[in-house]
């Protein structure tokens, strides 16, 4: 594929607001993991929750785009520069030829729950004031973040699960290259909510204490929340060395089980192998790959499979230690982060993990390590088989 550049980006999670506050958690292996306190959830298990995200105020105008999940939209669109970025965009090539696609998992369901809560005891009938179009709706993302920005290109919610926010990439890059737009808002968004904490442990993957990615003892995972984005434009012929790159997409549907990875990989080793053709790159030019890895049992092992068929020897971690499984955010903030990792030269280690499994075999990092990274694989991996592998590298690596 032609590589397309992600000329800004940002993300917050749990570990920060913003870029320097997330560089520095990672490079001093800091989780942002806590005990849930959320709502009057009475679980015994962790969570990532982003700080200040109930004072965030929408604009007036956009009253009807009001809940938690496009509050911490908004808290991360205003961190690193971003929304003037996106605006320098529009007002670049149009409004009309900027397209929006965003991942959610579950979309702002807290408002649904909460107007459940207050529904009319003889009726049955939700709060007049509720809006599922602006609130609930998986649309209402996009939508949202279209609005603020006024912008009038394609626009489009992914919610494949925890693939949703990395397959926004591969949205985006096919109308880029079928010409239709210049460049493209893409990421992620999923926020806490009582349906995600009480359903995931209805399955048994909540663990009880911080997740451990990869770790011979890992029990399940931990639940957070985040936001990231990125401005996808094309390369132009003359880039500063660390700029980063787009090089590589991969996705596969291996529909094994509606909530277990295939137990050899498949789906997750056709996409990473998708990737690095997409690419036209071997094994040996990755540097790091940001695993999936969510610190459950049958996801950690189908996923070492897959590296140990392609990328036996590659340095690789799963940040989710750090930042708690953020869902349809997830393969957005770890992009994020990879690009990150790219362009200030950094191996991020696996916070929390402090026994890797030997039975998985793969070379799984516990410290964070200053080194030059020339590409990176994220990989993101959902429910029902739905696989996405992103490739970023630094235009300084393409010869």
């Amino acid at each position: 594929m032609t590589p397309l550049l992600l000329s800004h980006f940002t993300a917050t999670s749990c570990i920060g607001a913003g870029l320097d506050a997330t560089l520095g958690a990672l490079r001093e292996r800091r989780s942002g993991l806590a005990p849930c306190r959320f709502a009057d959830v009475t679980l015994r298990t962790w969570i990532g929750e982003v700080p200040g995200v109930d004072d965030v105020v929408l604009p007036a105008a956009l009253a009807n785009f009001e809940c938690r999940n496009n509050r911490l939209a908004l808290l991360a669109l205003e961190q690193d520069g971003f929304a003037e970025r996106v605006r320098e965009a529009a007002a670049r090539y149009g409004a009309g030829r900027v397209g929006v696609f965003l991942g959610t998992s579950t979309a702002g369901v807290l408002q649904t729950e909460l107007a459940y809560r207050a529904r009319d005891p003889e009726s049955g009938a939700l709060p007049a004031d509720f809006r599922y179009a602006g609130a609930h709706s998986p649309f209402s993302l996009p939508s949202f973040v279209r609005s603020y920005f006024g912008l009038a290109g394609p626009a489009a919610a992914v919610s494949s699960a925890c693939s949703s926010g990395a397959k926004v990439y591969a949205s985006a890059r096919r109308l880029i290259e079928a010409g239709l737009i210049d460049a493209a808002v893409v990421g992620g968004v999923d926020s806490l909510c009582l349906t995600t904490l009480y359903g995931f442990n209805s399955l048994e993957l909540l663990s009880d204490q911080p997740c451990r990615p990869f770790d011979a003892h890992r029990k399940g995972i931990s639940i957070g929340e985040a936001a990231a984005f990125a401005l996808l434009e094309r390369a132009p012929a003359q880039m500063a060395g660390d700029a980063i790159l787009l090089r590589g997409i991969g996705e596969s549907s291996d529909a094994h089980h509606m909530s277990t990875p295939h137990p050899d990989g498949l789906g997750a080793r056709m996409a990473m192998t998708q990737a690095l053709e997409s690419a036209g790159l071997a094994a040996a030019d990755v540097d790091y790959v940001n695993l999936h890895g969510t610190a459950t049992r049958s996801n950690d092992i189908a996923e070492s499979q897959a590296m140990r068929a392609l990328l036996p020897h590659t340095p690789c971690s799963s940040t989710k230690g750090a930042t708690g499984h953020t869902l349809g955010a997830a393969g957005a903030l770890e992009a994020v982060i990879c690009a990150l990792a790219l362009r200030h030269g950094l191996l991020p280690g696996g916070v929390n993990t402090t026994d890797p499994d030997p039975d998985l075999g793969v070379d799984y990092r516990l410290a964070s390590t200053a080194q030059p990274l020339r590409n990176v694989l994220s990989n993101a991996f959902g429910f029902g088989g739905s696989n996405c592998a992103l490739l970023l590298g630094r235009a300084d690596a393409i010869s």
